[in-house]
């Protein structure tokens, strides 16, 4: 049975806090007696997009269910330079000892999305579309392509279970475009649509007369990528793919593609920088919270 989004997500914060933790916080243990309870602010020191809000709240509640998560921006919304974005508060023992996951995963997020949307922001005005790739953190990809969509972009297949892309290397062992074509529709789900990576016009000809429902252009030059966007005259989508840069995404889309797909939004994205401040209270024995 196929695990509900949620609980995959929920997989992935257990998991990370399994293995930061371990047998126990021996630092905060060490210094706090756990009767210490405080309250964290969420700043980020640079703008971005905010992303993977409600994971950073998980990773705080999975930890410890009496903390209280307080979200000051939504995923999807601008976030300035020095601005609070969350605010946790609770046990002060449980807060730190969450911490480091929760802002890794958060952090992450928001530096996609804001990677993701510099990209969107440059092929406004044409029709193309920013795509992910597979190129994502393992065992983070749920959460990568999440925020890809926050940032503006689209998501490409999700594994390899859910898509049909028929690269150089299928093409090679399969006797070429034709035969690997026909191979993958008779064995492909009715509406499953069927793409194929070409690296020059003549392999776009083969490629639609195959029946491909999606012509991937992989590192064509700008003219020849004109040149196939003309030739295949909406008898098909079409994407562009490899040495696509922030810096040429816009030349690239103004070709007319439908698709830019590019792995720089997720597999060397710098994160965000989020840091959390902590202003603590100590309880007194029997007595109330003193600041």
């Amino acid at each position: 049975m196929l695990l509900s989004q949620r609980e995959r997500i929920r997989q992935i914060i257990r998991a990370a806090l399994e293995e930061d933790i371990g047998s126990g916080d021996v630092t905060t243990d060490a210094a706090l007696t756990g009767e210490e309870t405080g309250r964290a602010r969420a700043l980020v020191k640079q703008d971005t997009v905010i992303a993977g809000g409600e994971v950073f709240r998980e990773v705080f509640l999975t930890h410890d269910p009496a903390l209280e998560v307080v979200l000051f921006r939504r995923d999807g919304e601008t976030a300035q330079a020095g601005e609070v974005v969350a605010e946790v508060s609770g046990r002060l023992k449980s807060i730190l000892t969450a911490e480091r996951v929760a802002l890794n995963l958060f952090q992450r997020m928001c530096g996609i999305a804001a990677q993701t949307r510099r990209y969107a922001e440059e092929t406004k005005g044409t029709k193309a579309k920013i795509l992910d790739t597979r190129k994502t953190m393992p065992g983070l990809r749920i959460l990568d392509k999440y925020a890809v969509t926050v940032g503006g972009g689209c998501n490409h297949r999700i594994g390899l279970y859910d898509g049909i892309l028929i690269k150089d290397n299928h093409i090679s062992a399969a006797g070429g475009i034709t035969a690997a074509v026909r191979r993958v529709t008779g064995h492909a789900p009715l509406l499953v649509r069927v793409e194929v990576e070409v690296k020059n016009l003549e392999e776009v000809r083969e490629a639609l007369s195959a029946g491909a429902h999606v012509i991937m252009l992989d590192n064509m030059g700008r003219e020849d990528m004109k040149k196939a966007v003309d030739l295949i005259a909406g008898r098909a989508l079409v994407e562009a793919s490899g040495n696509v840069t922030l810096e040429r995404v816009r030349e690239i889309a103004q070709t007319g593609v439908d698709f830019i797909s590019t792995g720089a939004v997720t597999h060397s994205v710098a994160a965000a920088d989020i840091s959390l401040k902590v202003q603590s209270w100590h309880r007194r024995p029997g007595g109330a919270a003193e600041e």
